[in-house]
């Protein structure tokens, strides 16, 4: 699907998208408890469906009605399932210990890019452990379960295999030892997981290196639970009233965990002009200058950051950022790509994008199949001369199906 924006601002207020993260552990979690869950959410995705799907397959009953999940818990877990993960790399790699931890056997299988996507570590370290897994790229076969141990795996490739584990291994009978080979990449969303097993009354200890996990816990429900907003698609927004308007998001956690709120901060080196009352975050235009921007505890936001740098006076570098390379796509090329398809300046190295601000003029964009890049290319467009063409568009419905809506909202031209 392509969709055409032309130039102009953006201006308003917007309610943030459930946060994609959040959900995808909460259901997990609640699929293993003690007792039914009802999860609160404000709206559902591609990726959040295929993690539905798969607890259906393994079990849990999870039903769906307007802005709520009610989860009945498994009760007893089948002796083979089958596991479509859609384009979902959250689904894949939390689910691929979890299914290891508490089935016979197991098959996984995914679209898109997610078969290209890299599992090898984690694969690896749940072999080492028991499991029997037929490859390195989908489709996989599962066959045994994982005992309890010490699981080495590198933290710089994908937080989620290490998330994965540790939603797992409190399953095993005996206790488990998480060793890093490798500094971790993308924290806060391991943190993320830490926080949400705790919400479920499983406790994780903080080792030299890595990580302790207890065996035989059990997944105790809190009865209900909220998810709340989402900060990488309202970084999206909020850096649009820094590049061309004034924009409010809503419904956010000031205090959350979610890494990505450092688009505060970041937003506030580039010069933006910042408000953040309680439950919001406004942003309004100002004049930009270049920065050096961190990204690697942040790869959702390195493409909405690149439309900042494109705005910016200056050259700016966003680095520490390899692991980019294995997302929905090749986010360093494809963010590249989008930059100097509307004529900006951006270059590309094994580890970072430089980019250096200049008008932008419009042009045609591909997504790459990856909803980041379509978000921040829409952003873009609004401050190009021209027109913009988003190929593949469509792509946007993995994390948020609203999200042309909102943007037409604030007033962005959709033609």
């Amino acid at each position: 699907m392509d969709i055409t924006i032309k130039g102009g601002t953006l201006s308003g207020t917007v309610s943030a998208t459930a946060s994609k993260s959040a959900a995808h552990r909460a259901l997990i979690c609640a699929a293993q408890a003690d007792r039914p869950t009802e999860i609160y959410i404000s709206s559902n995705n591609e990726d959040i469906g295929a993690t539905i799907n798969c607890l259906s397959a393994m079990g849990a009953r999870i039903t769906e009605s307007e802005n709520s999940l009610a989860v009945t818990p498994t009760a007893a877990f089948p002796e083979k399932a089958e596991f479509d993960c859609g384009e979902s790399g959250s689904t894949l790699r939390f689910l691929l210990p979890v299914a290891a931890a508490l089935l016979p056997q197991s098959e996984f299988f995914g679209r898109g890019n997610l078969p290209n996507r890299p599992i090898g570590e984690l694969v690896s370290a749940l072999e080492k452990n028991g499991a029997g897994i037929s490859g390195n790229r989908l489709p996989v076969t599962v066959s045994g379960k994982i005992h309890a141990g010490t699981f080495e795996i590198a933290g710089d490739v994908s937080s989620q295999y290490i998330s994965g584990l540790l939603m797992a291994l409190p399953l095993l009978e005996g206790d488990s030892t998480i060793i890093l080979t490798s500094p971790l990449c993308s924290r806060p969303y391991v943190s993320l997981t830490i926080d949400m097993l705790s919400k479920f009354g499983i406790e994780i200890g903080a080792a030299d290196g890595g990580y302790t996990i207890r065996g035989r816990q059990s997944f105790r429900s809190p009865g209900t639970l909220k998810i709340e907003g989402d900060w990488s698609a309202a970084a999206v927004f909020l850096a649009a009233g820094a590049v061309c308007g004034d924009v409010t998001v809503n419904g956010l956690n000031t205090d959350s965990v979610q890494g990505d709120k450092a688009i505060i901060d970041i937003l506030r080196g580039f010069g933006a002009e910042v408000d953040v009352p309680e439950s919001s975050a406004r942003f309004r235009k100002a004049k930009l200058k270049a920065c050096r921007v961190d990204t690697s505890a942040i790869p959702d936001l390195f493409p909405i950051l690149a439309v900042l740098a494109a705005c910016a006076e200056g050259r700016t570098v966003l680095y520490n950022a390899a692991h980019l390379r294995y997302k929905e796509s090749d986010r360093l090329k494809s963010t590249a790509a989008m930059i100097n398809s509307l004529g900006g300046k951006a270059e590309e190295f094994s580890d970072r994008l430089e980019i250096t601000g200049t008008p932008l003029s419009g042009g045609r964009v591909d997504s790459f199949g990856d909803h980041r890049i379509v978000m921040a290319a829409a952003v873009a467009a609004c401050a190009c001369k021209g027109e913009t063409v988003i190929h593949g568009a469509e792509a946007v419905n993995k994390s948020y199906p609203g999200f042309f809506r909102d943007f037409s909202a604030l007033g962005g031209k959709v033609l």
